[in-house]
């Protein structure tokens, strides 16, 4: 299956070649990222550049140009304005604590525009495992429920496209984006997201920094924000783009206008 076009590749290899060429100033003749990068020494820059070619075969962050050079191509996310930028929130339920062993049983999300929420995307999701008792206790999303939902190989692309080159948001975003990248990875082999994302646990630490904890219902209640369904992928997301909306607010009018200094910023 070919890669989608928001998706990049989760390389060693590639983390290799994208510092090796930051740096030499972004930009290296195809033989000398063959001979550095490939140890493959003393090619011509044709032969090298079809090497280096099939290496960054769809990821973007990396260009092969008619000379046979490779320059970079990274997106300056931090220079994203609040303001100006798509947000999608989601939220996952799963059948553990760890990929790629467990799996995901659900996936729900909510798009911010302009500090509105405009559109939703939401399923069920066949793990292909048998769900633990505790974790069906914890949800409500039992076995039977997922026999006949698909599997995230066949929501995959409708998924991607609803996410888009959106800012991804989530509470404890780290667990979800490991969980989103693992399945991700099952579908479009050696791939991850390509995009950025912000956490609210973090975000709520430093915005709030008062409150008792920074678990979902403790920021949610703060907001007086209703938990509809929780421990449910749509419920929860909800629940994360509201506080998301507010906690973009309060950004604002801390003067914090971007992406970057969002993730730097200390009250």
């Amino acid at each position: 299956m070919p890669a989608h076009q928001n998706l990049i590749l989760d390389s060693d290899l590639i983390q290799d070649l994208i510092e090796f060429l930051k740096a030499n100033g972004g930009s290296l003749r195809a033989s000398a990222v063959a001979d550095q990068i490939l140890l493959v020494p003393t090619l011509n820059e044709e032969f090298a550049a079809l090497l280096v070619a099939d290496l960054i075969a769809f990821d973007s962050r990396i260009r092969l140009k008619e000379n046979y050079t490779l320059e970079l191509n990274l997106p300056n996310h931090d220079e994203l304005k609040l303001a100006e930028t798509e947000f999608i929130v989601f939220d996952t339920e799963t059948t553990g604590a760890k990929p790629p062993y467990s799996r995901m049983t659900e996936i729900g999300c909510y798009k911010i525009k302009n500090g509105e929420i405009v559109d939703e995307f939401e399923t069920l999701l066949n793990p292909q495992t048998p769900i633990p008792p505790f974790i069906s206790a914890l949800t409500g999303i039992t076995d039977k429920m997922v026999a006949r939902a698909p599997l995230f190989s066949e929501v995959a692309v409708d998924l991607l496209n609803f996410i888009g080159d959106a800012v991804l948001v989530a509470h404890n975003a780290a667990f979800d984006i490991k969980f989103l990248n693992a399945e991700i990875c099952r579908t479009f082999k050696g791939c991850k997201v390509a995009n950025t994302h912000l956490c609210t646990v973090r975000l709520s630490r430093k915005l709030l920094p008062d409150l008792a904890n920074h678990r979902l219902h403790t920021v949610a209640d703060h907001f007086s924000i209703p938990i509809y369904n929780r421990h449910r992928a749509g419920g929860d997301a909800l629940a994360t783009a509201k506080i998301f909306v507010n906690l973009l607010e309060d950004l604002q009018r801390l003067g914090i206008a971007d992406i970057g200094s969002a993730r730097k910023f200390k009250v």
